[in-house]
């Protein structure tokens, strides 16, 4: 008596460890997906406390213009999205929406991020 696996319980076998494969890869990209999602709301949320807390006490407005320096209060880090674009620059997931503007002085603005697993997630200004 031969001793091993048949034919049919290798097909079995590989195509269950694939199958358990492909399953991890689409899990491990939804993972990601949430942990993208979640770093943009955080960004979104740092930025908004810069603006209102530092910025807005500072100068009495906010910016027309988003820049690392208008932005001090916030952590660099979280004025790039998740691929390396600065906020509300060409492709970012981060946007910000400046209203009522003269002479770069605005009293509102809007920022959103742009969400892979979620709706959008946005806030506004408190003024």
């Amino acid at each position: 008596m031969k001793r091993g696996f048949t034919a049919l319980e290798l097909i079995i076998a590989i195509g269950f460890v694939g199958g358990a494969v492909v399953f991890f890869f689409l899990q491990k990209a939804t993972i990601d997906a949430y942990a993208r999602d979640d770093h943009n709301k955080t960004a979104i949320n740092a930025i908004y406390y810069a603006l209102e807390d530092v910025y807005r006490f500072t100068f009495g407005y906010y910016p027309e213009v988003l820049t690392e320096d208008s932005l001090r209060g916030a952590d660099p880090r979280f004025l790039v999205d998740q691929n390396g674009n600065f906020v509300s620059g060409v492709g970012s997931n981060l946007h910000y929406e400046p209203e009522n503007c003269a002479d770069g002085k605005c009293s509102s603005y809007v920022l959103r991020a742009t969400l892979e697993k979620e709706t959008d997630f946005v806030r506004r200004s408190r003024h």
